[in-house]
């Protein structure tokens, strides 16, 4: 029996259409999956039968995303060379960080030029998610409000988060506004890796090189434009290779 009870269903708006591009993050060293990551990119360590990378980009052709812009650095050529070989159904443009690897933040302000939509998706490519009731991306796009949002963030409520051991990221207001977790304290959600962006999280000055999102967000925090969106379907931390077993184990049961 399933250890995952799916929630009510949340219907996303019928008019509201996900963006056309999304920036899919798949440069990092992926230290924390050694031994796995010596060989081969993070990216390309399998679950449930596929490589990370492929369900998520799975995740965005179902959605209707048109074009992925995908980061590569450690591994560079391994991963290039599985992109070619994708099915047809989604264009993968490449945003090369081969001789410096750029961290989140400075991985999309590389990557911007490539990125025509306003906002766009933001997805992590190591991300494990199964959809709830509805499509994730499509109720993420239908959570998305201009006139008040910078950064809409898909999180998880900590409970729900697998195989995951943090204390949480985010505390959400009633109106779904974002704060952060207090120092050593514990939050009710957890970042999925999966987010919109609006081009203006990137005006103004930004460091030269590689820096985390995290600065991104802390700006709009500030600003009160950072808020999130819950997860209605699973979720899983791939960060360490024991988890992998795990993850599909509960996959497999539910």
């Amino acid at each position: 029996m399933s250890r995952y009870r799916k929630p009510l269903a949340l219907r996303p708006d019928p008019g509201v259409s996900v963006p056309k591009t999304a920036m899919v993050m798949a440069a990092g060293l992926g230290k924390r999956m050694r031994p796995l990551t010596a060989s081969r990119p993070k990216p390309l360590i399998e679950v449930a039968g596929k490589a990370l990378i492929d369900h998520c980009l799975d995740h965005l052709r179902a959605a209707g995303v048109a074009k992925a812009v995908v980061n590569v650095h450690y591994l560079a050529g391994a991963l290039e060379a599985h992109l070619k070989n994708r099915v047809e159904g989604i264009e993968i443009a490449v945003s090369d960080e081969r001789k410096q690897l750029l961290e989140t933040g400075g991985g999309l302000v590389r990557a911007l030029p490539l990125i025509p939509d306003d906002p766009f998706l933001a997805i992590n490519a190591d991300n494990l998610w199964v959809d709830g009731p509805v499509d994730t991306l499509r109720l993420l796009a239908s959570n998305w409000d201009e006139a008040r949002m910078d950064a809409l963030l898909l999180v998880v409520p900590l409970a729900r988060a697998y195989c995951h051991k943090g204390r949480g990221d985010f505390h959400m207001s009633a109106a779904g506004a974002l704060k952060r977790r207090k120092p050593n304290g514990v939050a009710p959600f957890v970042y999925t890796g999966i987010q919109m962006l609006s081009h203006r999280l990137f005006e103004g000055e930004l460091p030269e090189g590689p820096f985390s999102t995290n600065l991104l967000w802390d700006r709009a925090i500030t600003a009160g434009r950072c808020f999130g969106a819950v997860h209605q379907g699973l979720w899983f931390d791939i960060g360490r290779p024991e988890n992998i077993a795990k993850a599909e184990a509960i996959l497999g049961s539910a």
